[in-house]
């Protein structure tokens, strides 16, 4: 990849203008062979053992295919039944009926067969010899099999999810007894096991789902666990031992499908904290206490098929209120956040969204968006009105050898997004070298996210405010009083309630006159 790019750049002038086929040239070759970072994933380098998922079994027993599989599957074929047969049983019935008896032209099956070819399978996959396939993974070396995946992926580093609330994960780096110290707000330096892996291509994520979810419960067991009392104070004396242990990249949550925050906001069970107050009083003050970014992940509605809970495919989408991500983002200006959405419709509404707070990085097609026809629209539209002010893709990889079907497709549709953006400067006469191109791409594949994590809104937010109120205390004695709000039609705001989702924002309303919908 290297040699490539050193090739075809050494015959090229920096400084000198590109204009058509040379433009397109140059920036497809840019976009495919540029180091990328991948965001977010769910991998585990080689020292976590089982943790860590790769070889053909795991490709098609992932849950994108699995549910495609049970679209076709025998009806005689009960969930229950699949699951309980061996992974390498449940790889031979995908296979069959999504491989041998139709064409693999999903995304998920058209993955696997990019990953086969990439690791110089050809010939086995000519064949569609499953068992010849099987037998050259086995031979791997899951750590050189790493080393293979990341070159051919193209990539920097991986940030991990790492979820301190899972007992399994969470041995992985603390002896299963540790204890946190609530005066020192750390495990003993005893029980913190020591990791060989290479921190600078796995990087780390703390994920705290329960505090979104207003789960005091699971919360309240993992502090009692690590010898703390079941405190708002012990919950954040938690999450500091945590950081301390991961030295993560950023503090990392996904929202439930009925996520609400603010003062709607009700305790999942009588005596609990809200998820508003654990945001609030936790997370989001450990996180300006340690000075790390929030990641938001928002749109996912999990259990939608709990038969298909066992392969990690029972969960949805729905359509995300932006509102709380709004609300957050101006409430806590010195707060990095970043934030991905699962639907498709809740894109256009964020883009604007991250427009308008500074403090709101955009990153990647997550998930159900990872399509090629969705990743094309959602990549032009970002290009549109962002510039190059977001990450383009992330993988969100629950098996390593994903990392090399995804970022190969993405990288794909982001040069033809970007070949279209600059042919519409060239048209118009601006200048563009291959430095720009370079740039850009880097700011594209992972340099704007970098450049987001550096900046530090806390000065930045006090001059903001400061200036803010010099203006409103030179304007207040001209403003006029504004007249009292007048109540609007009940008929659209209970259609919103109908809509089952938290639309306070909207009600115009509000009160003893208003028209009960919040």
């Amino acid at each position: 990849r290297v040699v490539i790019l050193w090739k075809f750049f050494a015959v090229m002038n920096l400084s000198e203008s590109l204009h058509g086929s040379q433009l397109q040239a140059a920036v497809r070759m840019a976009v495919a062979t540029s180091p990328a970072i991948d965001v977010h994933t769910h991998l585990f380098p080689q020292q976590h053992g089982g943790l860590l998922l790769w070889g053909i079994d795991e490709l098609l027993t992932y849950h994108y295919l699995v549910s495609e599989f049970f679209m076709v599957a025998p009806a005689s074929l009960r969930h229950a039944d699949f699951f309980a047969l061996p992974k390498s049983k449940q790889a031979d019935l995908v296979w069959k009926h999504l491989f041998l008896e139709r064409s693999p032209i999903s995304e998920a099956q058209l993955g696997v067969l990019t990953c086969l070819r990439k690791f110089g399978l050809g010939e086995h996959l000519l064949q569609k010899d499953l068992a010849a396939i099987r037998a050259w993974f086995e031979k791997q070396n899951s750590l050189e099999h790493t080393d293979r995946v990341f070159e051919l992926a193209g990539l920097r580093y991986v940030v991990m999810t790492n979820v301190p609330f899972d007992q399994r994960e969470a041995d992985t780096w603390v002896r299963p007894t540790a204890q946190i110290d609530a005066n020192t707000h750390c495990f003993e330096e005893t029980d913190v096991l020591e990791q060989t892996f290479c921190s600078k291509r796995f990087k780390t994520a703390l994920r705290c789902d329960p505090i979104l979810k207003g789960d005091w419960g699971t919360i309240s067991a993992c502090l009692v666990a690590r010898g703390l009392p079941d405190t708002l104070d012990s919950a954040r004396t938690f999450l500091r031992a945590w950081a301390k242990v991961y030295s993560p990249e950023y503090i990392f949550a996904s929202t439930p499908a009925d996520f609400v925050y603010g003062s709607a906001d009700v305790p999942r069970q009588p005596g609990w904290p809200t998820a508003t107050t654990m945001i609030d009083e936790v997370m989001l003050q450990v996180a300006k206490e340690l000075g790390l970014p929030v990641a938001l992940k928002l749109g996912a509605k999990r259990g939608m098929n709990e038969a298909l809970n066992p392969c990690g495919g029972g969960d949805g989408v729905c359509i995300s209120d932006v509102g709380p991500l709004e609300e957050i983002c101006r409430s806590n200006p010195t707060v990095k956040f970043l934030a991905t959405f699962l639907s498709r419709v809740n894109q256009h509404e964020v883009c604007v969204l991250a427009q308008k707070f500074r403090n709101l990085h955009i990153y990647g097609c997550w998930w159900y968006c990872n399509n090629p026809s969705i990743i094309e629209e959602i990549t032009r539209m970002r290009l549109e009105m962002m510039h190059t002010a977001f990450t383009a893709q992330h993988s969100d990889s629950r098996v390593l050898d994903q990392l090399v079907y995804k970022w190969s497709h993405s990288r794909r549709i982001i040069g033809d997004s970007l070949c279209r953006q600059y042919a519409l400067l060239d048209e118009v006469g601006w200048a563009i070298t291959q430095e720009d191109v370079q740039r850009d791409v880097w700011r594209l594949l992972g340099g704007s996210y970098e450049e987001f994590l550096a900046r530090d809104f806390t000065t930045e937010a006090t001059d903001v405010k400061e200036a803010m109120q010099g203006a409103i205390s030179e304007v207040k004695e001209f403003m006029p009083v504004p007249p009292p709000p007048q109540p609007s039609s009940a008929t659209m705001c209970q259609s919103w309630r109908r809509q089952g989702r938290n639309f306070e924002r909207f009600c115009l309303a509000k009160g003893s006159v208003g028209c009960g919908c919040c």
